[in-house]
């Protein structure tokens, strides 16, 4: 009998994920027709980059070193559909698979009605937190995540492509990415510099997206009532953190707010480019 009542489980637990899967993934798992292409995301995250850190953009990114930047896009389903990299040989390593994980962070918790940004989730996931213990959840596939030839890295060749790489990032530098109708068509990760500068690439980045494949740059709301553009609310980074001088603890006064210590420089909101 207990067999049976498991089997039932399983059974629907499968339909059920069959149901969401259908309901949540454009065209196919695999696809990414809705998405720009590589080349296209290439162009925008030069674009997005300052030029002291080899790109194009004219503006100052606050928080930052300055140096070399990975993007990676993912579909709606997780999986790596372009990976880019701008600024010379030498970028960290690290982060080719940190700009995945946040890329799969962000498509993972950002849905029709609400999208977060990693830069959401550093105080959420602190102990104490509302989303605490998110963090540990859907680990790194490092069978995918560290495979192939490196020097196929960053470019349409890229070992990631065609797979779901997971990991949960929990600081900024990833994105939803919406189409017209507010559905989730899949997520940017952007990673080589500080949490605060990436967070900022990231935003210039899904700007320059705007129009390319179904990618529009209006999301369906979000936590942040600060600056959002038009009144509403948005997915942008949130600096409320205060320190109790007594007791040291650091809190957030919304629940998602994010350091901005990176380098001691508080990194201006980046709604001040449009998205």
């Amino acid at each position: 009998m207990k067999k049976i009542q498991l089997a039932v489980i399983s059974a629907l637990l499968i339909s059920s994920a069959s149901a969401f899967a259908a309901d949540r993934v454009i065209v196919s798992d695999k696809s990414c027709a809705s998405l720009p292409t590589q080349a296209e995301l290439q162009t925008a995250l030069v674009a997005s980059v300052v030029s002291t850190a080899g790109g194009t953009d004219a503006t100052t990114t606050s928080g930052g070193l300055g140096f070399p930047m990975w993007a990676t896009m993912v579909n709606s389903a997780g999986r790596v559909c372009a990976v880019a990299k701008v600024g010379g040989t030498d970028p960290w390593p690290g982060s080719r698979v940190i700009s995945a994980q946040k890329a799969y962070t962000a498509n993972a918790f950002s849905n029709e009605k609400l999208a977060l940004s990693t830069a959401n989730l550093f105080t959420a996931v602190q102990p104490g937190g509302s989303l605490y213990g998110l963090q540990h959840s859907n680990p790194v596939n490092p069978l995918f995540a560290y495979a192939g030839d490196s020097t196929k890295f960053g470019t349409a060749n890229d070992p990631m492509v065609g797979f779901r790489i997971g990991g949960i990032n929990v600081f900024g530098g990833g994105l939803a990415l919406y189409d017209a109708n507010k559905k989730v068509v899949g997520a940017i990760g952007v990673s080589g510099d500080t949490s605060c500068a990436d967070h900022q690439v990231a935003w210039k980045l899904r700007g320059q997206l705007f129009g390319k494949g179904a990618v529009v740059a209006k999301v369906p709301g979000g936590v942040n009532t600060l600056g959002a553009l038009g009144g509403g609310t948005d997915d942008n980074i949130i600096f409320d953190l205060t320190t109790n001088t007594t007791t040291g603890n650091v809190t957030s006064a919304g629940g998602f707010g994010h350091t901005n210590g990176c380098l001691n420089v508080k990194a201006p909101l980046a709604g001040n480019v449009a998205n």
